[in-house]
């Protein structure tokens, strides 16, 4: 197995979405030429001054994030302000990964300072 390359990506005043999306590819690998999706070459990403995320638009007092238990009654809602950017980040690059089996490997190699 070959070694994986590490990048290094600072986060101040970049919109979620967008650094999410970069943060996806390199996880998946396919900013390599040499890409093929059954094959796990991803690398390691490192994102710094996670504090200095840019909400674009009305997201700080509209966007909700849901979780549903299963249960009757089970619906819980969480405004965007009260999680923390580390998770916010995290939630952004899991929902543009592919639902595969190596999705929580390829979560593992995301690192937030």
């Amino acid at each position: 197995m070959a070694k994986r390359q590490t990048y290094k990506i600072d986060a101040s005043n970049q919109a979620v979405g967008r650094i999410a999306s970069q943060i996806a590819l390199i996880l998946r690998g396919k900013n390599k030429a040499g890409y093929q999706p059954q094959l796990d070459q991803g690398g390691i990403v490192q994102v710094s001054n996670i504090d200095k995320l840019k909400f674009t638009g009305k997201k700080l007092e509209q966007k909700k994030y849901y979780s549903y238990s299963g249960y009757p009654g089970g619906l819980k809602t969480k405004k965007i302000i009260e999680l923390k950017p580390a998770e916010i980040l995290t939630k952004a690059v899991k929902n543009m990964l592919p639902p595969i089996k190596r999705r929580p490997d390829l979560l593992k190699r995301l690192i937030i300072n």
